[in-house]
């Protein structure tokens, strides 16, 4: 049978790394498609994403990673083999807003995302008959405006809970409006991306385009970010900008940044699911 795999390594930078890797894909059968690599000089860590096919009669991948591992050892590194050709299961949280659930579902329909929707989740009913027509199903998890520690914490659980029973392998908020508790970022830990309407670090918290409208700028933009419990300064997936100016009304700002919010977490979606993001401390490494 055929396989596609996608190897990713980080590790500290030394002369060999690629030879080794290279040499111990190519004597196990693989034959390598793409590859890219980046030795940063201000960490003085080594990156590596590698995509390979193999043809057999058994099961690949737990044999390789046996045979991998003196390779990683030598080195020290931190290394993962992916299934490419499992699509990533994927939960999608939202709440009112739609434009981002919309244009994900869209491409998922369309063969643009290939992710498997395990479910979406909200903390409002007003998304539910528009993800149900898509046979998708739909977890209403309410949280009252001033919640308590207690009933906000059983609602996560209660998504954390769905995580688990789903097997999913990301969690994506298309416009969750939740501020999550430090436990959930940390049980999340870099599955979990975020769409902050507003080219960070500038204008966070709310009513961003009012900000920026308020300041006078001359572009504006998105961003999408994995999720930490220091809000809105996790590790940056992806951005874009738009230009303004001083004609632009604070609607005309929001209609021009959902619409670079839709492509910029839509990117990073698929960038997270193809394994081209890996971490470099507060910064990421974005094999595109």
């Amino acid at each position: 049978m055929q396989e596609t795999h996608i190897l990713t390594i980080v590790c500290p930078d030394k002369a060999g790394i690629s030879a080794r890797v290279f040499g111990t894909v190519a004597d196990e059968g693989g034959f390598i498609i793409e590859a890219a690599q980046f030795g940063d000089p201000l960490s003085a860590l080594f990156f590596m994403r590698i995509v390979f096919t193999t043809q057999s009669e058994e099961p690949f991948g737990e044999a390789f990673k046996r045979r991998f591992l003196p390779v990683a050892e030598e080195f020290g590194m931190d290394w993962h083999l992916y299934d490419a050709n499992r699509p990533a299961r994927v939960i999608l949280a939202v709440s009112k807003e739609s434009h981002c659930l919309n244009d994900l579902l869209h491409r998922w329909r369309t063969g643009l995302l290939k992710i498997d929707i395990a479910a979406v989740v909200s903390n409002h009913e007003d998304m539910r008959e528009f993800v149900e027509w898509h046979k998708i199903p739909y977890y209403c998890f309410p949280l009252a405006k001033g919640a308590s520690f207690e009933e906000k914490r059983e609602q996560e659980n209660k998504i954390l809970d769905l995580v688990g029973e789903l097997r999913v392998d990301l969690v994506v908020l298309a416009r969750y409006m939740q501020i999550l508790s430090d436990e959930m970022c940390d049980a999340l830990k870099g599955r979990c991306i975020n769409i902050h309407h507003s080219f960070l670090p500038s204008f966070k918290g709310a009513r961003p385009y009012h900000q920026a409208y308020e300041r006078g700028v001359k572009l504006i933009g998105a961003t999408a970010h994995y999720v930490t419990a220091n809000l809105d300064e996790g590790p940056i997936i992806e951005q874009a900008v738009e230009r303004a100016d001083h004609s632009n009304t604070p609607e005309q700002l929001v209609s021009l940044g959902k619409d670079l919010e839709n492509i910029v977490l839509a990117r990073a979606v698929r960038y997270h699911i193809e394994r081209r993001v890996l971490l470099n401390g507060r910064r990421t490494v974005v094999f595109k």
